[in-house]
């Protein structure tokens, strides 16, 4: 019954996610820019301090 329920949830997100317009970040609904700050993330700022 548990990994039913996860199964569950997790199909649940996954359409929540699918529902959002193209081109708006997904919980805010904002529209994406050229000047957003993301834009310049990398990789390698995605790190676990400390364990880089």
């Amino acid at each position: 019954m548990k990994t039913w329920i996860q199964a569950l949830l997790l199909i649940g997100s996954l359409g929540l996610v699918a529902c959002t317009q193209p081109e708006t970040y997904p919980i805010s609904g904002e529209t994406c820019g050229p000047d957003d700050p993301v834009l310049d993330l990398d990789a390698a700022d995605c790190g676990t301090p400390g364990l880089i």
